[in-house]
């Protein structure tokens, strides 16, 4: 059930061997899936930095590298690792001497808690760190692109500080007949205003902060050879090389009116003559912002043509265009005059009231339905009738986004299947409300509720001639958008909530269906099926899977439960006694992300795990021999105890050569097919 989680890369300089163990069980306890290695020189140190690590741990002494000379060969070499030096006791210059050598901490030995803590706030550093790295190079390409886009505007735009001109672009520079715009810099705005509106214009910039973002001042503008102009100036908040200012756009009046009605038409929709879907948004916007941050309730309304695909099959485009414009009619005579109408799609209307609750507008919503139900519409000589489906929401002071909003009542319309009603939104209906706020939780247990996870699967393959089809099954849990929720995330929230043994009991269910029916058309399938740490410490899972089998008459051996190594060794007594149970139900087990402990051949003397899965850690940068000769080595221990090998993560034809040549016994990735909602990989294509 679980996916790949991330794997720490660890370092550790210690030389004890039971020790290093001993750390890295603090974070394999913690919950750290971990990939470590222990260094025993500084070669050793030299050859490792050739790859990519997550943290360093230094004990106190070495007779193998000396922690100060590993702690200043990363920094020398720039390398982003972050170092915690253990210290004997609480020496005090110890600790002064790691961190001015380059350690991000120094702490006593044994100090385990304090270790972790300390752990986990520089593993968060670093991923920070590593996020605002690719963060400043995206943002120096949309700079680029930006400052790209402002010379080539057809609008004139300044940036100003203080009063002062810091940058203007080439169509300002045209509109105040200047030449090059060293000849702006450096000059106070206001030579550029008329001295008529140069009062007018100081107090707007002294008030700035207190008007609203985007507000317009209407004045005259000063050419370089004196003569002036109409200009109408639009100022927002923004930074330029870093630094806060104003970003002004200017736009010459020279025939007002004709420019009212182009404003007019740009936010007009031209078959309804209502607001278009992108200027009622902006009028949206402004309702939640008045809602949540003065109180002033609203209500939107999303209303929906029914069925109006097949009306505008029977009537056609034209005449469809025709019943839209004498239904929004009806809409501005139905509702008051300071409502906003738009036409927000194709077939559907926006309707936003000021100062009213959807639940005040109810009786208004329901009197439109009846007058539109009961309305002959006369459409190019013929009648035509038609119906709406209303959804409404309130926004108060708990709306989060428009989007939001919006979602509400677009949700409730779409409810209503067979037409004609009014739906108004719930918000005690606290589960729905929060999965369509975005609130993990409340998805995973509506999931549950509904019996709506997705189950995909992904092949297996062979590459020594097993004739059996395998599949991983692979849990996935879908938004109200229809996105898919990174695993990571919604089975760790899950699993903090006490849900992940309810979920690994649905996954359970649902595969031994779906393949107790593939298997009845001939199929020789197995699944590989992932189990959460919570259900090894489950003692009722043996007798519900034995049971769940056989009302399926489903053979033993066509599952293969799967445990993580980490969850294994934090719970090898439980996970010793599941494996054995299993064993007894005729199942198979896997042991996945095998390989990030330090001695991980350890745990295999425990359980009888047939199938051994490598962590994906160990596919990473292949074309380094000393990493392919890493992996041969423990497929070759593996091989020895007659284990068979999975490497997931095959994501190229020179991944799946290298390890061909490694002798793997099956494979999974990408590059052979992805998950997939239907077992229908062609395994014969694989045989020899």
């Amino acid at each position: 059930m679980s996916p790949q989680k991330k794997t720490i890369r660890l370092l550790i300089l210690e030389d004890s061997q039971n020790e290093a163990e001993r750390l890295v069980s603090l974070f394999r306890n913690a919950g750290q899936a971990t990939r470590v290695h222990r260094l025993t020189s500084g070669e050793d140190l030299a050859e490792a930095l050739q790859q990519t690590w997550d943290l360093l741990i230094n004990a106190p002494t070495s007779d193998n590298l000396d922690p100060s000379e590993a702690t200043s060969t990363i920094r020398k070499q720039g390398k982003d690792i972050p170092v915690i030096q253990l210290i004997d006791g609480n020496d005090v210059d110890a600790i002064t001497e790691a961190l001015m050598l380059g350690a991000q901490a120094a702490l006593p030995q044994h100090e385990d808690e304090w270790l972790v803590l300390v752990a986990n706030r520089e593993l968060a550093n670093l991923e920070e760190r590593r996020a605002r790295r690719t963060a400043e190079l995206a943002l120096r390409e949309a700079e680029k692109r930006c400052q790209l886009l402002l010379e080539s505007s057809v609008d004139a735009i300044a940036y100003v500080h203080d009063g002062m001109h810091i940058y203007a672009n080439r169509a300002y520079l045209e509109m105040f007949a200047y030449e090059d715009v060293e000849e702006l810099e450096g000059m106070p705005m206001i030579d550029l205003i008329a001295s008529c509106d140069q009062v007018e214009f100081k107090g707007f910039l002294k008030n700035y902060q207190s008007i609203p973002e985007n507000s317009e001042l209407v004045c005259k503008g000063v050419r370089a050879d004196g003569s002036d102009f109409k200009a109408r100036m639009s100022f927002s908040p923004a930074t330029y090389d870093g630094e806060p200012c104003i970003q002004v756009v200017i736009r010459a009046e020279s025939d007002s009116a004709e420019l009212a009605k182009l404003r007019e038409i740009s936010s007009q929709d031209p078959v309804t003559r209502l607001h278009n879907r992108t200027h009622f948004l902006d009028l949206l916007d402004q309702a939640v912002a008045r809602a949540v941050g003065a109180g002033q309730d609203a209500c939107l309304a999303y209303i929906r043509v029914d069925r109006f695909a097949s009306l505008q099959a029977d009537i056609g485009l034209a005449d469809s265009d025709r019943l839209l414009a004498e239904l929004a009619n009806q809409l501005r005579a139905h509702f008051p005059e300071s409502a906003q109408l738009a036409r927000f799609g194709d077939d559907a209307f926006a309707a936003l009231l000021a100062d009213c609750t959807a639940q005040q507008c109810e009786q208004l919503f329901n009197k439109l339905l009846q007058k539109v139900e009961g309305h002959l519409f006369e459409i190019a000589g013929r009648t035509v009738q038609t119906t709406l489906s209303i959804g409404a929401a309130s926004l108060d002071e708990q709306t989060t986004t428009t989007r939001n909003i919006i979602d509400r009542a677009h949700r409730c319309a779409e409810e209503l299947t067979n037409g004609n009603a009014l739906h108004i939104y719930n918000p005690a209906d606290e589960l729905a409300a929060a999965a369509g706020r975005g609130d993990i939780l409340a998805m995973v247990q509506q999931a549950l509720e509904k019996n709506s996870f997705r189950l995909l699967f992904q092949p297996i393959i062979s590459l020594r001639g097993d004739n059996h089809e395998h599949y991983e099954v692979l849990l996935r849990l879908l938004d109200p958008k229809g996105t898919e929720v990174p695993p990571g995330v919604f089975l760790d929230a899950a699993k903090e909530a006490g849900l992940a043994t309810k979920i690994d009991r649905w996954v359970l269910l649902n595969s031994i269906k779906l393949l107790a029916e593939h298997r009845s058309k001939g199929h020789r399938t197995r699944l590989f099926i992932n189990l959460s740490s919570a259900s090894l410490n489950d003692p009722s899972l043996l007798p519900w899977l034995g049971a769940a089998l056989k009302a399926s008459r489903l053979p033993g051996d066509s599952l293969v439960i799967q445990i993580a190594e980490s969850d294994a060794v934090a719970y090898l007594k439980q996970a010793k006694v599941l494996t054995q149970g299993l064993a007894g139900l005729g199942l198979r087990t896997a042991l996945n992300q095998f390989g990030c402990t330090l001695n991980p051949l350890n745990t295999l003397k425990h359980l009888d795990a047939e199938f051994i899965k490598i962590d994906g850690s160990y596919t990473q940068d292949l074309g380094r021999q000393e990493n392919q000769e890493t992996l041969k080595q423990m497929l070759a221990d593996l091989h020895a105890q007659s284990r068979q090998t999975i490497v997931p993560f095959v994501d190229s034809a020179t991944v799946l050569a290298a390890l061909w040549q490694a002798g793997v016994g099956y494979i999974q990735g990408h590059y052979l097919q992805g998950p997939s909602q239907s077992m229908d990989y062609n395994f014969s294509s694989d045989e020899e």
